[in-house]
């Protein structure tokens, strides 16, 4: 699977509306930069987070979570607790092309900070806003600035379709809008 370049994720952004809202350039002057990269895509944080607190000294499980687990906040900066974790979504909603697959990795700007990133491949033709995970792995809190770069989707293209997309196989974030919590 090659790897997408800036021309083809133009491209796609522009005639088929594959990011929205798409920077066409990357924007760096006084930010944690987003936008468009020679091979990818730098996304944005929203201001909307879920921190995660145990004040309810509930149990974290996938199957059976508790959304009294997390502290909604919506400001221009999230201060995430040390060793602690939020969740976000992306400013961007994403269009996945059907022989498409992506993966993304964390700014090296919060990874120098202790502040890793994680969301999983997004498959072909899912689409939807992105559910963000972020973590602090430092003893102190972390300041997270909304509508600035988080980390960047790249972009891995076929020759050929997949046999069975997510929206195929009807997946049950499919078209999220908002922070979306485990569901199984």
């Amino acid at each position: 699977m090659p790897v997408k370049n800036d021309r083809w994720i133009r491209e796609m952004a522009t005639k088929h509306e594959m990011i929205l809202p798409f920077e066409e350039k990357q924007v760096r002057e006084g930010v944690i930069s987003y936008g468009l990269s020679s091979y990818g895509y730098d996304l944005r944080v929203a201001d909307e987070y879920k921190i995660f607190t145990n004040v309810n000294s509930t149990i974290v499980d996938p199957k059976k979570f508790d959304a009294r687990s997390f502290v909604e906040f919506t400001g221009p900066a999230c201060i995430v607790p040390p060793n602690s974790f939020a969740l976000a979504r992306s400013v961007e909603y994403f269009k996945i092309p059907r022989n498409v697959l992506t993966i993304c990795v964390g700014k090296s700007t919060y990874a120098r900070c202790g502040i890793i990133v994680n969301v999983t491949p997004l498959e072909p033709e899912w689409e939807g806003f992105v559910t963000l995970e972020i973590s602090n792995t430092t003893p102190l809190p972390a300041r997270v600035y909304s509508n600035e770069g988080l980390c960047q989707i790249i972009f891995l293209g076929s020759d050929e379709v997949c046999e069975t997309s997510y929206k195929d196989k009807k997946g049950k974030y499919q078209s999220q809008q908002g922070i979306v919590l485990p569901k199984v």
